[in-house]
């Protein structure tokens, strides 16, 4: 029989390791497979490429465990900005729209900053038949005084040079880094994998084994973003580490 190699044994460490952390903590609002939790391989600060995109390889439900949008949920986030209160209302519409061939889901967000609409944007997003999720750009508005001011990093792929990126890949590594946004000097965000087994506490409950991220875009090379995806929900916080002051958390979710 031949020995196993260390490679083989880092990976069985880490499975035992993964296998471990199952007690579902009582504050927790959402049951789920841990099963189906993403484990790290190696860590790896490497930037693959993204896979290949085929409009016929795409299906009509997003339901990454790290990344679901189940038609009719609305999410709801608290918490400040610039020492102001801050509300972000999360919407996953019924609306239809079709991007290079693929029909996507349709999100939309609202920023609320001391009761006053500050933003409104619509997100589309679809999900390959091997679990990545893509992200096809946004349309965006600022307002001011009920005024829209500015659309700056609206894109859409297949549009002036744009292309769709993923959110949330099927398999994560830590280190990891993924280009979630792609048109050039419009939008280039990308997201590095920070941790796999994070613990988060927020106004809605206390959440186990979560992705956290760091994000960060070459247009704005002094600013760092933190979010925390778990598992059944999505995204449960964010927070501003270099060039922002926000900080927002899950208080609520509603399936309408």
């Amino acid at each position: 029989m031949r020995t196993p190699s260390i490679f083989t044994l880092l990976l069985l460490t880490l499975s035992v390791s993964a296998l471990g952390c199952t007690t579902q903590d009582a504050t927790q609002p959402s049951i789920f497979d841990r099963s189906q939790v993403p484990t790290p391989t190696i860590a790896s600060s490497a930037e693959p490429p993204l896979p290949p995109f085929d409009p016929k390889n795409f299906v009509r439900e997003v339901d990454n465990l790290l990344f679901p949008l189940p038609l009719g949920r609305r999410l709801i986030y608290r918490g400040t900005e610039d020492g102001e209160r801050e509300t972000v209302i999360t919407d996953v519409t019924r609306l239809h729209k079709t991007i290079l061939g693929v029909p996507v889901t349709v999100v939309l967000d609202r920023v609320f900053l001391a009761g006053e609409l500050k933003e409104k944007t619509f997100d589309w997003y679809a999900e390959d038949k091997n679990g990545n999720v893509w992200y096809f750009g946004e349309d965006t508005k600022e307002f001011e005084r009920g005024q829209v001011v500015s659309t700056a990093g609206s894109f859409e792929a297949g549009k002036k040079g744009a292309k769709a990126g993923v959110i949330m890949r099927s398999h994560l590594v830590r280190g990891q880094v993924t280009p979630q946004e792609f048109a050039p000097g419009v939008a280039e965000d990308k997201a590095r994998v920070i941790d796999l087994h994070a613990t988060v506490t927020v106004p809605y409950g206390t959440f186990h084994e979560c992705l956290k991220t760091e994000e960060f875009t070459a247009l704005e090379p002094g600013v760092l973003e933190n979010k925390f995806y778990c598992p059944g929900i999505g995204i449960v916080k964010e927070r501003d580490v270099r060039g922002g002051t926000v900080r927002t958390g899950l208080t609520n979710v509603v399936q309408r």
